[in-house]
Order: structure tokens, then sequence, then C-alpha cells
């Protein structure tokens, strides 16, 4: 098993966890039987085979015993991929701000190959700027709420997912962004037009590609709000469908719902115009701002 760079702990989890659920499928094991060998319950195995939590050592050590894994040869690689996913993720500087559900989703964002994303409240977090996050963080948070301190972390935080664009072999992002997000008002004109400004020139960059969902087209396939297909380049990691929510977000896998979802944003990259066109579009807005 050759370890890619910039696979994050959580991606490495999840790939080790369908590893761990295909051994103990093959060997006609319950989840029951594997979390009993070592001292869990059945939930316990399922979380680890989803990749939702971290591996101790023993644990899969012991599992791959009881699934009949007892060469070296079997047993090394996948006891190395364990301890890689269990490292912390650059992120985990910011674990006293940062909400246990979207750290799933900066493991799976820094392990992605493809971004594919439509939103219509706000601009992706991958394209903010900094004035442009700090108002939409001070304005989605009740005054007095969160400190001053808090607010600057996080907009550090957001800055530092950004990086991911610029590493090499960076991920391909393709935004769809509905115009209403470009035209609802955040922070002062100053900032709006910073950030429809920079929109225009990363749309330039190679592995970025903007489009915008004009209102005059209407009602559209993803009415029912944003959402996010993140693609992988191991093959036995899923497409992964993520909607965040007020309070948390849903994580989806399953082929039925990924490819809906799939067919929503193919959809939409053919009704909004395209970059060339979508550039053009923010253009107009800024000078009517």
């Amino acid at each position: 098993m050759t370890v890619q760079p910039d696979r994050g702990p959580v991606a490495l989890r999840i790939l080790l966890g369908g590893q761990l659920r295909r051994l103990r499928e093959s060997r006609g094991i319950s989840r029951e039987a594997a979390g009993y060998e070592i001292r869990g319950s059945e939930s316990k195995i399922s979380r680890l085979e989803l990749g939702r939590v971290g591996f101790k050592e023993r644990d899969i050590e012991d599992l791959l015993t009881f699934y009949g894994i007892i060469d070296e040869a079997g047993r090394a690689p996948m006891l190395a991929l364990a301890r890689e996913a269990n490292q912390p993720g650059w992120w985990h500087r910011f674990a006293d701000i940062l909400p246990d559900w979207f750290e799933s989703y900066l493991g799976l964002e820094t392990a992605a190959t493809l971004i594919r994303t439509y939103e219509v409240q706000f601009i992706p977090g991958l394209l903010q700027t900094e004035d442009y996050a700090r108002s939409v963080i001070i304005q989605s948070n009740a005054p007095g709420t969160v400190s001053a301190k808090d607010i600057e972390r996080r907009v550090d935080m957001r800055m530092s997912r950004q990086k991911v664009l610029d590493r090499p072999n960076p991920p391909r992002l393709w935004a769809v962004l509905d115009e209403a997000a470009l035209r609802r008002p955040i922070g002062t004109p100053a900032v709006m037009r910073t950030q429809l400004e920079r929109l225009i020139a990363v749309s330039e960059r190679p592995n970025l590609a903007i489009q915008v969902m004009p209102f005059a087209f209407g009602g559209h396939v993803a009415e029912s709000g944003a959402f996010s297909v993140l693609r992988f380049a191991e093959p036995n990691l899923p497409d992964i469908i993520y909607l965040e929510h007020l309070t948390g977000a849903v994580y989806l896998d399953k082929v039925a719902d990924v490819s809906r979802y799939a067919e929503a944003m193919n959809r939409l990259s053919v009704d909004s115009l395209p970059p060339d066109k979508s550039a053009e579009r923010l253009a107009r807005i800024i000078a009517e701002t």
C-alpha cells in the first residue's frame, strides 16, 4: 500500500476502516463478534469502519489476528496506515474553536482531488478574503457570544484552509455560486468589492473554475440549498456529499445519494453561466456596487 502525500488523517481513517470492513465481511464475522474481540461493542466497530474515530493500534492488531491476517507482510501496511491516520491534522491547533462535525470535513477537504461546491448564501470559505471571512463570522454569531480573539482565530483557520489550493498538486475546485451570494451585502461595500474582485482574479488559476447561477434562470435543480461533492484519488474512497446546517453537518456516501447530488451538480454546471461569462457577471456586479 502506497501512502500518498496530503491525504489527511480523516481520509486515511475512512480508507483503513473500509479495508477492515471488507476483511470482516469476507470472513463472515458480525460487527458484534468483532466488537467483543476488542473489548468493545457493535457500534464501536461501526464507527471504526466508517472512519469516524481514531484507531488504537492494539485494536487493529487484535482485529487483524481475528480476521486471520497473521503474516507480517499483510499486517505491517495496515498498522502503518493506522499510525499515520492518528497523526493530528493542520487544524489541530484550532481544536478549541473547531466544532467536532467540521473537523471531519477539513480532513476530507485536505485529502480531496476534486471539490465541487454550490453556495447560495456566502462565498465558499476556500475563496473568501480575510475581511469578508471576518464579516461572515461576526454576522453569523449573536453579539457578545464570540470574543474578538476567537473571531481572529476563526479567520486565521479559514485562511489556513486556503493553503490547500496552493500546495503542489492542489485539488481542483469547481464552485457554482448563486447570484444571491454575490449580491448579499456582507461587511462594507469595500469588503464586497474586494471579495468579488478576488473571485475574478482566482478564476484564472488552472485548478479553479467559478460559475454563476444567475437570478434570471429562475428555479433550478439545487433549490434545496448548498452542498459539496468531494472526490479522492484512492479508488477505495467513495465520493462524499457534505451538507451543512445550523448546528452540524451530514456526510453522505451511499451510491444512491452520491449519484443524486452528482447529477444535481452536473445540471447546475450546465445551467449556470460558463466561467468566462461568470467573470463578466462578477465585473458587472462590481460596477453596480
